[in-house]
């Protein structure tokens, strides 16, 4: 006899295992994350600093695993985004030559042209104008339909000022409509036929789409060397436009300045933004701004509600 108890070498040491249940929530915390952050590799971060702290903790402390690392990877976001905010990080309007090198393709199933898509650009163009506090609450919340009394201790609040929170970042990603809701939609319908043309450098569609005498205006940074900054009919628009169809493929409708304009965002950062004027369901005018200044002073918004993520399984 050895002198063990019987049963001894059938009992497993509580972090036993916890790696394969943490892998079980890894694509759940990258889509919190990702939307929080809107950085893929950042949200990656932010997950692989929740599995670290996973592996510190005590597995046995853990009631709710799900309710822990949702609330971890949450205050490791908040974190990131506060610290992102004190160095003024990531302005817009960067990088504008080199955007359309951006395919997608290079990164596997779960690239992040691809996440940018799946989530909506326009979505993540108006989270980054939200303060840590009110992105962390309006995710959770509209996005995940996490409740406020889970939420609160997230952002240091008290549930109501963390509902207050998540109501004010609701407002500017709605933004405020200068026109009724029906010319909304006619203006949106127009849009949509532009960029579905734009998208495929569809010469026809463009053509039915613009004004005759349409104006198309530019930032000098939105175009390339010797573009003018102003082109005029709908020939010489359309026809640039279709030279631009691998840029469209970032582009989304928003709310630009009340009205329905476009945000162009590879990898879900704002680049460039259209304000379009609409008349006779056709585009009269728009301009391309492209300066960091101008952009960011543009009021944003969505113009499409957004949904409660359904929740799996595993959240």
């Amino acid at each position: 006899m050895d002198g063990r108890k019987p049963g001894n070498e059938q009992r497993r040491h509580p972090q036993d295992g916890l790696a394969e249940r943490f892998e079980t929530h890894r694509g759940q915390l990258r889509a919190v994350a990702y939307r929080m952050l809107g950085s893929l590799c950042e949200a990656d971060d932010a997950v692989q600093e929740t599995w670290l702290r996973l592996s510190r903790a005590d597995a046995e402390a853990v009631g709710n695993l799900t309710g822990w690392l949702r609330t971890v990877v949450s205050r490791i976001c908040l974190d990131m985004l506060r610290s992102r905010t004190a160095r003024r990080e990531e302005p817009v309007g960067q990088e504008l030559p080199e955007m359309a090198r951006e395919t997608g393709d290079g990164g596997g199933p779960e690239d992040e042209a691809v996440l940018a898509d799946s989530v909506g650009r326009a979505l993540l163009v108006v989270l980054d104008t939200l303060g840590p506090a009110e992105r962390i609450a309006f995710v959770l919340h509209d996005v995940f339909a996490v409740p406020f009394d889970r939420i609160a201790p997230i952002v240091e609040r008290s549930p109501v000022a963390a509902k207050k929170l998540a109501s004010r970042a609701r407002q500017k990603v709605r933004g405020i409509a200068a026109v009724p809701r029906a010319e909304l939609d006619r203006q949106r319908r127009t849009v949509d036929a532009f960029l579905a043309a734009a998208r495929g450098g569809d010469m026809e569609a463009l053509l039915a789409v613009l004004d005759p005498d349409v104006v198309r205006r530019a930032d000098r940074a939105a175009l390339p060397e010797g573009v003018p900054t102003v082109a005029r009919g709908a020939r010489a628009v359309a026809e640039e436009t279709a030279g631009f169809a691998p840029r469209a493929r970032f582009a989304e409708p928003a709310l630009v300045n009340g009205s329905v304009g476009v945000v162009v965002a590879p990898r879900g950062r704002l680049l460039l933004a259209l304000t379009v004027t609409v008349e006779d369901r056709r585009i009269a005018a728009y301009e391309v701004i492209a300066d960091p200044a101008r952009l960011s002073r543009l009021e944003l918004g969505l113009l499409d509600d957004v949904r409660p993520h359904v929740a799996s399984a595993h959240e």
